[in-house]
């Protein structure tokens, strides 16, 4: 169990569980490089279109709840 401390101390990760700067900084940088490109992709047509649906006016939407009213 020594053994495994002091190798820890030698790498320059803290003792406590926790990561040093450089290798925070390097994950970080990883992760903006991953979601970067996939911002760059866009969204789908299809997705596009499924929210403009959601976005569209509700008035459609309760004009079809006013006619079904749970009375079939």
């Amino acid at each position: 169990m020594k053994d495994l401390k002091s190798q820890a101390s030698k790498s320059g990760v803290p003792g406590k569980g926790g990561l040093n700067a450089e290798i925070q900084s390097r994950i970080g940088h990883q992760l903006r490089a991953m979601y970067d490109d996939v911002v760059r992709q866009g969204v789908p047509d299809r997705f596009a279109d499924l929210i403009r649906k959601l976005d569209a006016p509700q008035a459609a939407v309760g004009g079809e709840q006013a006619k079904n009213d749970g009375r079939e």
